[in-house]
């Protein structure tokens, strides 16, 4: 997929997730969608991006393949630069701190990954880099 179509595809379904609380472009093939908000790197605004993830516990883990591209995509590097992040996972809002699964957690969370969305396996053969799995830790509220 292009990158054009991509962010179209992501600028419609986030409004969509938004719009309805999560109840349309919650799930896809087995997995579900949460919205994620990071501060950009540069811009200082901030972008929101729909993702699948997986349950972790009490956290939430999301990948950041961006379809095998060869760099990754622009969230992750904004989250490195602030991993405060905010999340929406359908009607619920909160707060996260964002951050890089260690190598134990990522040996346990990307063949999950690959069980339910198959393609991130195919995405890892396109490009040389490690696709990232990240970590969404609920911060507590003040």
């Amino acid at each position: 997929m292009r990158t054009r179509a991509i962010r179209n595809w992501s600028r419609a379904h986030t409004i969509l997730y938004r719009v309805t609380r999560g109840r349309l472009g919650r799930r896809a093939r087995g997995m579900d969608y949460l919205l994620l908000t990071t501060t950009g790197r540069r811009s200082g605004k901030r972008h929101t991006v729909p993702l699948l993830y997986l349950r972790d516990g009490p956290n939430q883990a999301v990948i950041a393949s961006f379809g095998g591209k060869p760099r990754h995509p622009d969230w992750y590097w904004n989250l490195r630069k602030d991993p405060n992040v905010g999340v929406q996972i359908e009607g619920e809002h909160f707060a996260a701190t964002a951050r890089e699964a260690d190598a134990e957690e990522r040996a346990r969370l990307w063949p999950r990954a690959v069980a339910v969305w198959p393609d991130y396996a195919e995405y890892q053969k396109r490009t040389d880099r490690r696709i990232a799995v990240v970590i969404l830790e609920r911060t507590p509220p003040p």
